[in-house]
């Protein structure tokens, strides 16, 4: 899945190149020149960019007044399955466009980067893990650090309630989905940081832009969780947030064109740091 999300990353600046040319001669009136807009938006998959899209749709529909933007988390499958058969402009996926949906018309554009940060207690001396190792904790075959050249310490395994963005695509990008041993099922961000950093022993997982020194970072494979690292695809936990649609951006509504403008550009991608992604540009 990196080489794949490697190569379809040169595509962020094809999509920016055809929006900065369909826009240029726009009036810079208002909102990034888009006052005057009018009509309803319809975005359709993953449940795990939620958090994203409806922050976005907040956003947007409150600098035009006269436009609606409907979002519907139906899974990735099922959104570009909606592009396809053109049941709606905008399908989200937490994943990379498949050739065969390619091969249909479907284009991709990466609106945004999905990273997770691995941390553990500030004590830990373990600092980096393989694959294998996080899934084998995760699963309840690793428990005690000393399997790991770690001090002889009970792994505690901490993670996000049911239904968590965030855990599920943590559990995703591993395929350990509903096999993981969990010691403590948290509701927050906040709450997994503060517990691994006050429990001996513990581990857990978080968005990115929320680590601190109250924790250690976690290296997988080698690399360290970095926007550097996550943007070249070479960092494991990562995935591309896709917005696809049924042809080029410059083929879609001058609507649905002022949509990409918005959340390729300066104030969308504010808005995708902010809820914890890596931005595209």
């Amino acid at each position: 899945m990196r080489k794949r999300m490697t190569k379809s990353m040169t595509l962020v600046g094809a999509a920016l190149l055809a929006i900065s040319t369909l826009t240029g001669c726009k009036g810079q009136e208002g909102n990034g020149g888009t006052s005057g807009l009018s009509g309803t938006i319809t975005l359709a998959g993953s449940t795990s960019m939620s958090k994203l899209a409806q922050a976005l749709q907040e956003d947007f529909m409150a600098k035009h007044d006269n436009v609606t933007v409907s979002v519907e988390f139906s899974g990735s499958g099922a959104g570009i399955e909606s592009v396809i058969n053109e049941t709606c402009d905008i399908g989200n996926a937490s994943r990379n466009v498949k050739e065969e949906e390619k091969e249909k018309g479907v284009v991709e554009n990466i609106v945004a980067i999905d990273g997770i940060a691995i941390v553990s207690d500030p004590a830990n001396p373990v600092s980096d893990l393989t694959k294998e190792q996080l899934i084998q904790i995760y699963t309840g075959k690793i428990v005690n650090w000393k399997e790991l050249g770690g001090s002889d310490t009970p792994v505690v395994v901490i993670g996000r309630e049911a239904g968590s963005g965030t855990r599920a695509a943590f559990e995703e990008l591993l395929e350990i989905e509903d096999v993981c041993t969990y010691a403590n099922e948290l509701d927050s961000t906040g709450a997994v940081m503060a517990k691994v950093a006050s429990t001996p022993g513990a581990i857990g997982y978080v968005s990115l832009d929320v680590v601190d020194d109250s924790v250690k970072l976690v290296s997988l494979e080698g690399v360290e969780a970095t926007s550097e690292n996550i943007k070249a695809g070479s960092y494991l936990l990562s995935r591309p947030f896709v917005m696809a649609t049924k042809g080029q951006i410059s083929l879609q509504s001058e609507l649905v064109q002022a949509w990409f403008e918005y959340v390729l550009g300066e104030e969308g991608q504010a808005i995708a740091a902010q809820v914890g992604l890596v931005t595209v540009n």
